[in-house]
């Protein structure tokens, strides 16, 4: 199997039959984004839901605002038709418990609420999503059939 990796605050894209694969998402969000038609797909490991609050941007993967954004220019690049791109999203857990969770705590909820706004605003139908819980996932997107595979410690094996 051709599998790309896709590391943290990272993103790939790739035509079938490779895959795209990301561990370790926790409170992150993993945002995959295809063409059945043209059979690619990318895939944006967001680790923060915006830009605007860094001092700097170096690495627009790392936010949902501009790594999604950086996901469809890679993905036209290879000649999709923006119209008719589909995402799906895993992760955004909330992996450790304090008391009185503030804002700040809650961040894979927060990256989750911020990846599904900068969906809309693209206009971007999203249309499968395993997110939440306490739980760690490790994903492998396909851009053959758009299905995507998770893993999960305790949880067992899905496809959304």
């Amino acid at each position: 199997m051709d599998l790309i990796k896709v590391g943290m605050a990272d993103l790939a894209v790739c035509k079938a039959p490779q895959k795209l694969i990301t561990t370790g998402l926790g409170s992150c969000v993993g945002v995959c984004l295809y063409d059945l038609e043209k059979k690619v797909g990318g895939l944006a490991h967001i680790m923060l839901p915006d830009s605007t609050q860094a001092k700097s941007v170096q690495n627009v993967a790392k936010y949902a605002d501009t790594g999604i954004v950086a996901t469809i220019e890679k993905l036209m690049a290879l000649g999709v038709d923006r119209s008719r791109i589909l995402a799906k999203i895993a992760g955004g857990a909330q992996m450790f418990n304090f008391a009185g969770t503030s804002n700040i705590m809650r961040i894979g909820e927060r990256n989750v609420e911020a990846v599904k706004k900068q969906l809309e605003q693209l206009k971007i139908k999203l249309v499968a999503e395993d997110t939440g819980g306490n739980f760690g996932r490790t994903i492998i997107f396909d851009p053959q059939n758009g299905q995507l595979h998770i893993r999960t410690i305790n949880q067992g094996e899905k496809t959304i």
